[in-house]
């Protein structure tokens, strides 16, 4: 399942490549980057597990960078609230840093709290599982500043469809990679 996934998933298997070459150019020659990375797991209502692994790869929002500097410049964000997991069936529109919302939302009305971690020094890490009721075909994925709708965006990832039914969960690891300069 997960290889018959990564071939219908091409377009971001591609584009994972050259964000992950990009990442290797910019470590050569000293440049700080940041990335996230965004993984899935379909949990059916039998409770049959399937690991699709790494489905997109995308920048950080301009929304998600301003929010950050905000935090940093005068505290009225909180970085730290980056951590509420969405999804949706649009993907008319493809993937922007300019993107704000997804483009169909698809998921409860309260996003997904994630689960934070840190797997390494370099890398923040949120999972979340959103449960779902109806019959969807879902290709995006937010992780937002707040449960309710609205909010800043962080990170946009639309990604191959991934169906899913009454009962059915997505549990999405979003992992934000830095890489230091020198």
């Amino acid at each position: 399942m997960r290889f018959l996934y990564r071939i219908r998933n091409w377009r971001s298997e591609l584009h994972m490549l050259l964000v992950k070459f990009g990442a290797v150019i910019g470590g050569m020659l000293g440049v700080l980057t940041m990335y996230g990375t965004l993984s899935a797991k379909i949990i059916r209502a039998d409770g049959t597990i399937i690991d699709l692994g790494p489905v997109g790869m995308r920048v950080v929002t301009d929304a998600g960078v301003a929010f950050l500097v905000d935090d940093w410049d005068d505290d009225t964000t909180d970085i730290t609230n980056m951590n509420f997991h969405d999804s949706g069936t649009g993907d008319t529109g493809g993937e922007l840093a300019a993107d704000t919302t997804l483009e169909t939302q698809a998921g409860p009305t309260t996003r997904a709290t994630g689960v934070k971690s840190q797997p390494s020094a370099n890398i923040l890490r949120s999972v979340g599982t959103i449960a779902y009721t109806g019959t969807l075909a879902i290709v995006e994925h937010g992780l937002f500043s707040q449960a309710a709708q609205g909010g800043t965006l962080w990170d946009r990832t639309v990604f191959s469809v991934i169906n899913v039914v009454n009962l059915d969960s997505i549990q999405f690891t979003y992992d934000c990679t830095l890489t230091a300069g020198s």
